[in-house]
Formats: structure tokens, sequence, C-alpha cells
């Protein structure tokens, strides 16, 4: 027969005095601050327009949607920027897809087909296409990165420079037009928010349970650790911008539909909100640190202070200046967390 000992009693009890701390999600504060700019723009709302902000479902759909491209470019933002890298070719990548999309998605009775003899094709094909481009360029962008110690920020400028050039040789500055409507079809109604969490899921599960996951923060947090450990840096380098080129590639593809057409001026700054979304997000800009649960609501977060400075009617010059603000501001948080945490 066994009895129990005082050590048992105070091993299996807590300690008079003490109490088990509660820990919150990483995204949790970012959560709050989400609710909070909603609600602040929702007293603004009353007391300059009279009417409500947040319960208006119209407002609230066109804030989705105008953000949906956006998130889907910083999901594949949130992978480069874990990795301590940056991207600033995303925004021309939608470009050069959008009008590569839309030039085989044209209907055959447009006499100003760019290809006339590949009009009227199955959706597949432009969305196909549209991919490609993004992946090739992102492809590059992850060779130079990785094989040259190009640093990324130079390399991603080089190919953001590039792709807008490739976009207005394509459409010689005019307008991807008369599409089909399947194609329109991809960025009609909820479809591109739909596009988006399907995106943001997917690498959700990735990043946290994959292996492909834990190389990424592997890299990011100590790049030759992890080489010295047995990841092969250079080729997941390589992956991980192939992917954001991807991401960007759908994301022209669906700006293309939404508008019915396709344009070299389209994405300007896309990489930019992008950015700004993924660092409000509490992705560390030193890299090995981010989820994409928060780079979603830092998405949502910038669609709400846009949609919000329309609403109470800010000129858009002050909305750019706030919007350089925020991302400033980001920055200086990510850099007091990592003294915080001794990095």
């Amino acid at each position: 027969m066994t009895t129990s000992t005082p050590n048992d009693t105070t091993a299996r009890a807590p300690s008079v005095g003490t109490s088990a701390k509660l820990k919150w999600p990483p995204e949790a504060s970012i959560l709050l601050v989400l609710v909070g700019i909603s609600l602040f723009f929702e007293a603004l709302g009353w007391y300059i327009n009279g009417q409500s902000f947040l319960f208006n479902i119209d407002r609230l759909q066109i804030i989705i949607l105008q953000m949906a491209v956006v998130g889907i470019i910083a999901v594949g933002v949130n992978l480069v920027i874990i990795t301590s890298g940056i991207d600033l070719s995303s925004g021309s990548v939608v470009a050069a897809t959008a009008v590569v999309s839309a030039s085989l998605a044209q209907v055959s009775d447009f006499p100003r087909a760019v290809f006339p003899a590949l009009t009227d094709l199955p959706v597949i094909w432009p969305v196909l296409a549209g991919m490609a481009v993004g992946l090739v360029i992102g492809l590059i962008n992850g060779s130079l990165i990785a094989y040259t110690a190009i640093p990324p920020f130079i390399a991603t400028l080089g190919t953001m420079v590039a792709a807008r050039g490739f976009a207005k040789w394509f459409t010689g500055g005019m307008p991807v037009s008369m599409l089909t409507d399947d194609f329109a079809a991809i960025g009609a109604g909820a479809n591109p928010v739909y596009i988006f969490i399907t995106i943001a899921l997917i690498f959700h599960v990735v990043l946290r349970y994959t292996r492909f996951g834990k190389f990424t923060y592997a890299i990011g947090a100590n790049r030759q650790a992890a080489r010295v450990s047995g990841i092969n840096v250079n080729r997941h380098l390589v992956w991980i911008y192939t992917i954001a080129g991807l991401l960007s590639g759908i994301a022209g593809s669906v700006t293309a539909a939404r508008a019915i057409s396709g344009q070299s001026g389209m994405g300007v700054m896309y990489e930019l909100d992008a950015i700004a979304a993924v660092v409000i997000g509490g992705t560390s800009l030193v890299g090995g640190l981010g989820r994409i649960t928060g780079t979603v609501i830092g998405v949502l977060i910038l669609g709400v202070m846009m949609s919000g400075f329309t609403f109470i009617r800010i000129d858009a010059y002050y909305q750019e200046m706030v919007k350089g603000a925020i991302i400033v501001a980001a920055v200086v948080a990510d850099q007091y967390r990592n003294k915080k945490r001794g990095r």
C-alpha cells in the first residue's frame, strides 16, 4: 500500500496565491485594433454623416471586395517577409498578368483582339496563362536572390520596373477589353473574396503544419543555422518567391475579371498595400515571425481605414499620407517588439 507524501500533494495542487496566466493568441491585440478602428469610424459616421458606418451591408461588401485582391498578394508577401525578404514587384506582376490573361479571354467578334486566332477560349486557359506569367517573374526573383546574392530589395525593384514595362509594351498603352462572360464571372460578386479565403486557409495550414512552413520560419529566424541544419536555403527561397509571383498572377487575373479589362496601369501601389497589411498583421520585417491569420486581419484593418476615410469624406491625398504614417508606425512597433525579444 502506498501513501501520498507532502511532496506529491504539492506537485498536484497549485500553490496558494499563484494562478495560471491566460495566454492570448498573438493576433488578439491586432483584432482589438481592428475593432477599435471600426468603432472609431462608426462614431465619426454618426457625428459627421448622421448614419452608420458598420451596419451597412453594401459598404462592408465593398470593403471586403476592394481588399480581396490585396489580400491574395499579401499571403505571398507574408511568406517572403517571414524569410526576411521583400517583394516590390507584386503590383507590376498584377498588371503583367492582367493584360496577358485578358488577351486570351477576348470574344471572337471583337475586331481588335490581341490574338484573333485565340478568342473564345475556355476560361481555364487565360487563368493559367496569367498564373504562368506570375510564376516566371517569381522564379526570376527567387533565382536572382538565391543564386546571385542580390539583395531582395534591388532584385524585386528591377522586376517591378521590367514587369510594368512589359505590360505597357504588350498592350501598346491601350486597354485589353471585350472579355468573355465566363472570364468576367471570376471577378463577379463575392468570388474574389472566396478565392482570397481559400488561398489564406491553404497557406495557413502550410505554414503551421508542414515541413515547408517550418523551413520558412527557420530561414527567417537564422539563415546560417538553417543551412547548417540541412535545409537547402537557396532552393527554398526560389520556391517562396515563385509562390509569391504565382499568387500575384492569380490576383492579376481576378483584377482583370473584376474590371472586365486588362490595363498596364493596374496594380499600382498594390505591393505597398500588401506589405503594409502584412506588417500591420504582426509579421516581423527581420524574419522568422508571422501568421496568415494576422495578415488577414491586417488586410481588414487597411480596408476599414481606407473605406472609413472615404465615408467621412477625407481627401484621397490625406488618405495616402495616413497610409504612409501607418506603415512607419507598424515598422516602429515591429522594431520595439524585436528589442523586447532581444533580436
